[in-house]
C-alpha cells in the first residue's frame, strides 16, 4: 500500500491507498517542534490502530510540505524508520508532468503543484483549484496541463482568529452554516459572514479567473479542496467537483511517475 503524507502550515493529511482508491486516512495538526522519531510513533499507531488496515504494509511512501524543518524530519523518519521502503519526496528534481509558467517557479509551493497534477488527471484542463487551507489558495491551471499562475488570499481560520482577537466583543464561533444570512445574534452574524463572505469571494475570484484562462466559462473546471471547502461548497455557484483527497490523489500520481 501507498502512504501519502502533504504537510500543511495548520494540518497535516495523511491517506493510504490501495490501487487508486483512499482506503483510510487521518488528520494531525502540523507541529514544526515533532522529531522524526515522534512522527514515527504517531505514524506507526496510526497504522496499527485502524480497524481498516488488518496489518496491512507501507510499501511506498509519498511525501510533500510547506514547511521545510518538518520536511527535514519526515525525511529522517523515512531514513530511520521505514529504509526498505521506497520514498517519493516532491521537491526539484522529481518529475511531476506540470510545467511552471511564473517567474519565479521556486516560488510555487509543491502542494500547489501536486494538485494542479491531480486536477488535470482527473478533470482535465484548462482548469480552477480552490484550495482552503491556512490560505486560500486559486491555482489556475491551462488547456494544456501547465501551472500558469495564482491567487493567495487570507484563509478562514486565519481571518477567524484576526476577528476574534481585533474585536472587543466578538469571539471565535463554530463554523457551521446559520439559520439565514440576515443574523439574529452576533454568534449567527459572524457566521454568516465568514461562510457567505467567503462564498462570494471564492466566486468573485473565480469568475475573473475563468474569463483569463478560456473564451467560454464551460470549458474551465473549478475544483475544491481542502480542510475548510466543505464550508463553502455549498454556498458557492462557482465550484464545480469538491475532492477532498486531490492533493493525496497528486502525490499518488508522482509517486508512480518517479519508481519503477
Amino acid at each position: 500500500m501507498l502512504l501519502t503524507i502533504d504537510v500543511g502550515n495548520t494540518h497535516t493529511v495523511l491517506g493510504l491507498f490501495e490501487g487508486e482508491e483512499v482506503i483510510e486516512h487521518w488528520r494531525l495538526a502540523t507541529d514544526a517542534r515533532r522529531t522524526a522519531d515522534e512522527i514515527a510513533v504517531v505514524l506507526q499507531g496510526l497504522l496499527t490502530q485502524s480497524p481498516l488496515l488488518k496489518g496491512a504494509d507501507v510499501d511506498g511512501i509519498a511525501i510533500c510540505s510547506t514547511v521545510p524543518s518538518v520536511l527535514n524530519e519526515m525525511r529522517e523518519m523515512c531514513r530511520r524508520y521505514y529504509g526498505d521502503v521506497q520514498a517519493v519526496i516532491v521537491e526539484p528534481g522529481i518529475r511531476t508532468g506540470v510545467p511552471v509558467r511564473m517567474d519565479n517557479p521556486k516560488e510555487v509551493g509543491s502542494d500547489r503543484i501536486v494538485n494542479a497534477l491531480a486536477a488535470i488527471d482527473q478533470y482535465g484542463g484548462p482548469c480552477v483549484i480552490v484550495d482552503f487551507g491556512t490560505a486560500t489558495s486559486f491555482d489556475a491551471v491551462s488547456a494544456k496541463g501547465e501551472y500558469v499562475g495564482a491567487v493567495t488570499a487570507p484563509g478562514i481560520e486565519i481571518s477567524v482568529d484576526a476577528l476574534a482577537a481585533a474585536g472587543a466583543q466578538l469571539h471565535k464561533v463554530e463554523l457551521v452554516r446559520p439559520r439565514s444570512v440576515i443574523a439574529k445574534n452576533t454568534v449567527e452574524a459572524l457566521q454568516a459572514g465568514i461562510i457567505y463572505g467567503f462564498a462570494g469571494q471564492v466566486d468573485g475570484i473565480v469568475e475573473r479567473m475563468v474569463a483569463e484562462l478560456a473564451d467560454d466559462p464551460d470549458e474551465v473546471t473549478v475544483v475544491a479542496t481542502g480542510g475548510h471547502a466543505g464550508l463553502v461548497v455549498g454556498e458557492s455557484r462557482s465550484i464545480d467537483v469538491h475532492e477532498p483527497w486531490l492533493t493525496l490523489i497528486g502525490l499518488r500520481l508522482v509517486y508512480h511517475r518517479n519508481t519503477a
